[in-house]
């Protein structure tokens, strides 16, 4: 299948491109971005701009047309942070009234995420995370909630790498940093004035929990060392919120049961860290993104690499399904008919690097179902069988914890009842001119741990392994250089991994896991080409949003753009070679 990609030219950004089921369009009315934005400038971009979309409940709502308006976008650039009224692809972006404006001294905003458990037609509540360590909840609709937790970085100092709430609660949201460290909260709950002193809680293969040693119970509720002190760069929540994905800088995909803390699986990286993460709609696969410039997609029924994505050309920065284009055919024979999940299927799956490109892949039934007798030679979970009906792996196997030990977000609200306060705000000072706010958090001159100074990793005692014997499957510009010193990294990961109260043996050793389901040679994977790769904007991308209308993307100079999806496809029975919207 022929590829359609760029050249790479600096001025060859598209702004409209074709795919079997019709023209993308960028909206160029539908751009949001600070209001005072200049024209693009070579290297201004900022490398950490997420954008996070909320669907308010029916009803108008502050700052909105009316109650047809129910959608906000939050974005940030730099020291600022944006809220508006997004009004997708119908009418034009007015940047002129922002919902809430941000601007932030001696730190930077770099992920948010917004509660769509508590959330109301003119309320919602909005988690931010920060370059040093701080997080925020406010309230940008009413703006009457202010609160800040390890505001005096006692918890953790380094940059908050994501931040989401847990599904369905009301006030438990779940902090990565760029440290190696996971961090529950629960926003009714004070953090300490004091550094907290932990005691470990449970511990597994390459991790371990702590809760804190108080009397009272405080923020945080626990804290999760994953891998040898590596960044975790992004972790995600199964559809049906049973499970956590985890990627990391050492290379690991970490997939863990959230209730009971238990490992259920994992996968490898072919080269270097692991930057990005997602779930199918379904929960049957989950798509990661890195620093090998592929997209790997692995089975969580099967705990294998099922397939990797060739075709960018720099890091990968984001993947996402796409959940309104399915392609759904009908059985072909008897046999076959009476098993309606055994019927041709297809994914559809978009990421976007720092090379500015935006790809898009179609995950295909040749390519996720092999055939029978290639599957039997492989080393298969033994809970793989045990499939819910919504496609979720059974979690039978794994006992449920007693309620007295406080494990997931179910019995640890719980926690949060006997509490009385919330943080104090004194320090922080508010100044509000026309619904813009600015606020000071004060961090000295405390150098930001980057996720790059970890010395000597992984990656180093991969670069000497060859993956394949056919060099010609290896990128042209993919380099496997030789590590000039194996049992320093080995020394140093050994160390770090102590550090860190994570249990470390063989079965983490990355250079062990090469050859196996959980990190496959290059030669022994199916390698999938992009349906379309375009060069779609001037600096690194850094988000890729998809609604059943459009799709939103960002990139580091802090535009935030929409595409306006093909029409509809004409109503009629599914065909195996027709791609249909969906609902």
């Amino acid at each position: 299948m022929a590829v359609q990609s760029d050249s790479g030219g600096k001025d060859d950004v598209k702004t409209q491109f074709v795919t079997r089921e019709g023209t993308y369009r960028l909206m160029t009315l539908s751009e949001y971005s600070r209001p005072n934005r200049v024209g693009y400038t070579s290297g201004s971009g900022s490398t950490h701009v997420r954008v996070s979309l909320v669907t308010l409940p029916p009803g108008a709502a502050p700052g909105s047309d009316g109650p047809t308006s129910e959608d906000r976008i939050c974005f940030n650039h730099g020291k600022e942070l944006y809220v508006y009224v997004y009004k997708g692809i119908k009418k034009a972006a007015d940047l002129t009234k922002p919902v809430d404006k941000k601007m932030y001294k001696g730190t930077n905003p770099t992920c948010h995420d917004f509660n769509t458990v508590t959330m109301t037609p003119d309320s919602v509540s909005l988690v931010i995370g920060f370059s040093t360590g701080q997080i925020q909840l406010i309230d940008p609709i009413k703006k009457e909630l202010s609160k800040l937790y390890n505001e005096e970085r006692l918890i953790d100092k380094s940059r908050v790498t994501c931040i989401k709430w847990v599904p369905g609660s009301s006030n438990l949201f779940i902090a990565a940093h760029a440290s190696g460290q996971l961090y529950v909260y629960n926003e009714e709950l004070t953090c300490g004035t004091t550094a907290p002193q932990y005691q470990l809680f449970k511990h597994g293969d390459g991790y371990s929990i702590h809760t804190c040693r108080t009397k009272s119970t405080r923020n945080p509720l626990y804290r999760w060392i994953i891998g040898a002190e590596s960044c975790i760069n992004e972790f995600a929540f199964s559809p049906c919120g049973t499970n956590l994905a985890v990627v990391s800088q050492d290379g690991f995909l970490r997939c863990f049961h959230y209730d009971t803390m238990e490992l259920v699986g994992r996968a490898r990286s072919y080269f270097g860290g692991f930057l990005c993460v997602c779930w199918s709609p379904d929960g049957k696969y989950v798509v990661v993104g890195g620093e090998d410039d592929l997209v790997t997609v692995w089975s969580f029924s099967e705990r294998r690499v099922v397939a990797r994505g060739q075709g960018h050309r720099s890091w990968v920065s984001v993947v996402a399904f796409d959940p309104y284009i399915v392609s759904l055919g009908e059985p072909d024979t008897e046999d076959t008919r009476e098993d309606k999940s055994e019927s041709a299927q297809s994914y559809r799956l978009g990421s976007v690097s720092q090379d500015t490109q935006l790809c898009f892949w179609d995950l295909t039934e040749d390519v996720l179902k092999p055939a029978v007798r290639a599957r039997a030679s492989t080393h298969l979970s033994p809970n793989s069988n045990n499939i819910c009906s919504n496609g979720i792996p059974s979690t039978k196997v794994l006992q449920k914890c007693p309620k007295n030990n406080k494990i997931g977000h179910k019995h640890a609200e719980l926690g949060g009842n006997n509490a009385a306060g919330e943080p104090s705000a004194a320090k922080a000072a508010k100044s509000k001119t026309n619904n813009i706010s600015t606020l000071n958090i004060n961090v000295g001159k405390a150098k930001e741990e980057a996720s790059g100074s970890l010395g000597v990793n992984f990656t180093q005692r991969l670069a000497a392994l060859s993956f394949g014997e056919r060099r010609s499957d290896h990128r042209r510009n993919f380099s496997l250089t030789k590590s000039t010193d194996k049992s320093s990294a080995a020394n140093t990961v050994a160390l770090r991994g102590k550090s860190a109260g994570a249990q470390t043996n063989d079965s983490c050793d990355p250079v062990k896991l090469i050859g196996t389901p959980s990190c496959p040679r290059f030669d022994e994977c199916p390698v999938l080409e992009p349906l379309v790769c375009k060069k779609i904007a001037h600096e690194r991308l850094t988000a890729l949003l998809f609604r059943s209308e459009y799709f939103i993307t960002a990139c580091a100079d802090g535009c935030v753009n929409t595409w306006s999806r093909p029409l509809r496809s004409a109503p009629g029975p599914t065909r195996r070679d027709r791609v249909d919207l969906t609902d």
